[in-house]
């Protein structure tokens, strides 16, 4: 993996990007976060208990979307060539998505959501560190407050449920869930001239696989399937694709940092669509976390335009 970004050819261009690049960027993996935020209350639509046959249907839709969503915009032989040059770049982020979805599932089972948010909170960090560390890129110091206080927000989010307790398998995967998708975010931006659609389409045949190697049954009910449709094809597959196309025209710490939206949005929809009631603390974690998120994105527009401003001639 370190050799695989070392080799990054495309390490000189992060400050290449256009302006409307950045917008498109940011609105794509905003967006993306949107679309994922909706996880949760579709989820509590469906009433199967088997959580492998969830991870096998809701990847199997959301490969077929990818594929189709290729198929249109591309046709069969330029999609065969996308596929054909997505090269180890591609496969590294098809295998983390991959890693990431699974790990979700198995987690679970060994520890609490709460704990396994806080750990995913920590994404844009490892993504900031990652860029740090292996290609010396300064991450600047507004960013690094921006991350420690989205960190401190899921924290404070997810508090009345933290129990506390250390659960080596269940954590250790919650680890390599933020590690996994922090890594796809990186290389997605450092390889932005490879097309990343092909790899998540991959990841989530991937995911497939290895659902159906666990699972105890490929039978659902019919209004379960209809959801998992949604769920899979929108929610997963869409996003996905959302998220790689516009993770390749912004920093990824930003793109990183974008990511937890999902985090703040999704126990609004749990309100709104079932009403379950936000605690207090999950409130004052989320506008934590908004304010972060508002305030960095406000400081970026505000670099960018004084970067404009020095450029224009008098």
């Amino acid at each position: 993996m370190k050799n695989l970004l070392r080799s990054s050819p495309t390490t000189g261009q992060e400050k290449t990007r256009s302006n409307p690049e950045n917008r498109f960027g940011f609105t794509l993996v905003l967006a993306s976060a949107i679309v994922w935020s909706f996880g949760g209350a579709l989820k509590h639509f469906i009433s199967t208990q088997e959580s492998w046959t969830i991870v096998f249907w809701r990847s199997f839709w959301a490969a077929l979307f990818l594929l189709a969503f290729m198929l249109i915009r591309k046709g069969p032989r330029r999609t065969f060539e996308l596929f054909a040059n997505m090269g180890l770049p591609g496969i590294s982020v098809g295998i983390c998505f991959a890693v990431a979805t699974t790990s979700f599932i198995v987690a679970l089972t060994h520890t609490t959501v709460a704990n396994i948010l806080l750990m995913q909170a920590g994404v844009p960090l490892f993504a900031a560190l990652i860029l740090w560390i292996l290609f010396q890129e300064r991450v600047t110091i507004p960013t690094w407050i921006a991350i420690a206080f989205v960190i401190m927000g899921v924290a404070v989010m997810v508090s009345d449920s933290f129990t506390g307790k250390i659960s080596p398998i269940g954590d250790t995967l919650s680890l390599l869930i933020a590690f996994a998708f922090a890594c796809a975010t990186v290389i997605t931006r450092r390889y932005a001239h490879v097309q990343m659609v092909p790899a998540v389409c991959l990841g989530t045949v991937m995911a497939a696989c290895v659902a159906a190697g666990f699972m105890n049954t490929v039978v659902v009910t019919l209004p379960d399937m209809g959801i998992l449709i949604v769920f899979g094809g929108l929610n997963l597959g869409f996003g996905l694709a959302l998220f790689v196309t516009g993770a390749r025209l912004i920093p990824s710490a930003l793109a990183a940092l974008l990511g937890t939206t999902e985090t703040v949005l999704a126990p609004i929809w749990m309100w709104l669509i079932h009403d379950e009631i936000p605690t207090i603390r999950t409130l004052i974690g989320g506008i934590i976390i908004l304010t972060a998120l508002l305030s960095h994105i406000s400081w970026k527009i505000y670099c960018q335009k004084s970067a404009i401003v020095k450029q224009t001639p008098i």
